[in-house]
Order: structure tokens, then sequence, then C-alpha cells
């Protein structure tokens, strides 16, 4: 549904489902809404921002999170005629939408039509099928720490494992981040670690993907820290990301820094978020982001498939975010982060 009304209106920007945003912390599937829903929650009269957005916490809390799970408020804005706030959950925070009267909840980024956008700017027709060819070139672009980036790292690599000798793979960013400076600190890492020791890049983000710890998946991946301080700092610099970071009048729409390391792929693909797969220079989406179905696209654009395509991999799909869960959403092609 959501793929049909980007397609229609032609004027929006990629965006996440409304549903799928708390999934990622283990949210209890029913009672959730679809994209275009709003959750109604008992109506409580206007007054401050945060006597309101406190009714909407207490609401997710003990409606929407598994037991032993909270949020809590980190910051909260008026924008647009409704409140925009900040919630913390498991570490990582997530933007919400609550009206003034305290009536409807909607746990996404909210839907931007701006008449200055361009059919042009909008998100490439995805296909589910990509051109043929005799060594297929897969890119994978994301965010490190948008939860369907996760997602789509976790459904990437038993594909990387399988097939990097036979396919060139990699893992790209997207040229700007929605995850705090701790999303720019950490894609500077893996960019050095892909850099200076690319064979251990797979090995240290099968770790990172499970809970995040960077410090402990480096040792784990035995990487030389020298080194890769020294990429981090000198790639920094060339492409002046703390100091982008650091003057907001460079961010993007005012609200996200730019990461430009791969700025010239994400203008060729027309990237728009995270995650954004390219499979021999064509933006394709896979159903339901399991391994298998991930190794399906990539292998149906060989012009002839190599023998590792015939080992099945998992059909499950990992839970977006961090950690091994998997979910039971089946269909999470058009989900991600986005402006």
């Amino acid at each position: 549904m959501i793929k049909k009304f980007i397609r229609h209106v032609k004027h929006v920007v990629r965006v996440m489902p409304i549903m799928t945003k708390y999934i990622i912390l283990g949210v209890v599937a029913v009672g959730l809404v679809t994209a275009g829903v709003f959750i109604y929650i008992n109506k409580v009269k206007p007054g401050s921002d945060k006597k309101v957005v406190q009714k909407a916490i207490d609401y997710i809390n003990k409606n929407l999170l598994q037991p032993g799970t909270t949020a809590s408020l980190v910051s909260v804005v008026e924008e647009s005629g409704v409140y925009k706030f900040k919630i913390s959950i498991g570490g990582q925070e997530y933007p919400s939408y609550i009206t003034k009267d305290g009536r409807l909840l909607w746990p996404q980024d909210a839907i931007v039509l701006d008449a200055t956008t361009t059919a042009s700017q909008s998100q490439p027709t995805a296909t589910q099928e990509a051109p043929k060819s005799d060594k297929v070139d897969v890119k994978l672009f994301v965010m490190s720490y948008c939860p369907y980036g996760l997602q789509a790292e976790k459904m990437y690599l038993p594909v990387y494992n399988l097939l990097k000798n036979k396919a060139t793979m990699g893992v790209y960013f997207v040229n700007y981040i929605m995850h705090e400076k701790k999303e720019i600190d950490e894609n500077l890492v893996q960019y050095c670690i892909q850099q200076k020791e690319n064979g251990k890049y797979a090995a240290y983000l099968g770790c990172f993907v499970k809970d995040g710890n960077s410090a402990k998946c480096l040792t784990e991946a035995n990487i030389n820290t020298a080194t890769l301080n020294n990429c981090v700092s000198a790639t920094d610099s060339k492409y002046g990301v703390t100091v982008g970071y650091n003057d907001k009048t460079t961010w993007v729409s005012g609200q996200f820094p730019k990461f430009n390391i791969h700025d010239d792929l994400n203008q060729k693909y027309g990237v728009q978020g995270s995650p954004t797969i390219v499979i021999n220079d064509t933006v394709i989406e896979v159903g339901n982001r399991s391994p298998e179905s991930f190794k399906q696209a990539v292998c149906v654009a060989f012009n002839t498939p190599p023998a590792e395509c015939s080992q099945t991999l998992s059909t499950d799909a990992a839970s977006p975010g961090l950690g091994e869960a998997t979910t039971a959403n089946t269909n999470t092609a058009a989900a991600g982060c986005a402006q």
C-alpha cells in the first residue's frame, strides 16, 4: 500500500511504514497500525506539551512494548501544529508525533509533502529482478544505526559469505545520517575497516548487528585499531564529516547531518534512504528481507548462476534493529529510514 501511495503522489520522500517503527524492540503486533492509520489513545485536555507527550509514552509502555522494556522522553518540540517528540528505548532514539489534544499518535517520521520535490528526485522505480551479468555487482546502502539498515545487513551477511568469491559485494553509506553523532562515528569505523582490512569486515559486521558493541567487535574481528584510527581521522578530515556535523547550516533539510563519503554513488543511484539495494546498477527490493530471498535476487542476476546458488539459506527475516530475533512480518520491502 505504501509503494502505491508513493508512486501515485510522486511528491513524497521514501518513508517507513508506521506500524513497523517499534517492531525492532519486540512490540506486540496486535493493535499496531498500518500505513495511513493512527493509534487512538484516550483524549486528554490540551495542556503543556510534556503532559500530552507523557500520555503517549504511558500508552506506549503499557500497550506496545514487551515487559521489561520501557520508553523514556528525550525531547519534545512543536512542529507543523503537532508535537514531535523523541523517545529512548533500549539505548536508541526514535521520533514520534502526537496531536496537541493527545488523541492521535503515530510512531514514525512523518511523510513530508513538498511542492518543490520533483518526480526525478523521488525514489527510483524498484524492480524485483536486475539485469544479468557474468559477475554480479551488489551494493547495499545503509545508515549504521537505522533499524532497517541493520535488518538488511543481517540479510546480506549470509549471502556475502556464500557468494563473496562469485560476486562483487559491499556495504556503502547513505549520504546523510539520522541517528545522532554515534552514527557518524560508526559509519567511519565501518568504512575504514573495509578500506584497510576488508577481509575482516564481515566478521566485524556480524558481531556489530547483534548488540552494537563496536569495541568488542573490533577485538573479536582482530582489527588493527591504530591503522583504523588513522584512517578514521584522515577520512573525517578529507570529507569534512565532523566539520559539517558541527555546522547545522549544512544539514539536509536543516535536520540531518551530511555523510558524503559515498555521495557520488548516492547521486548515481538516487539513494533516498536506508536500506537501498543496488544489483548490477539497478535499485531493487527484496520481499521479506530473508537471506534466501536476497540470495535469489542476487543469483537471478548472473548469466550463469554459480553452484553456490543451489544452496538454500534461511527463509526467516531478521527483526529490524540490533539482535538475533526474527520477525513474522513477511513484507518489509518498503521499510526504511529516510528523511
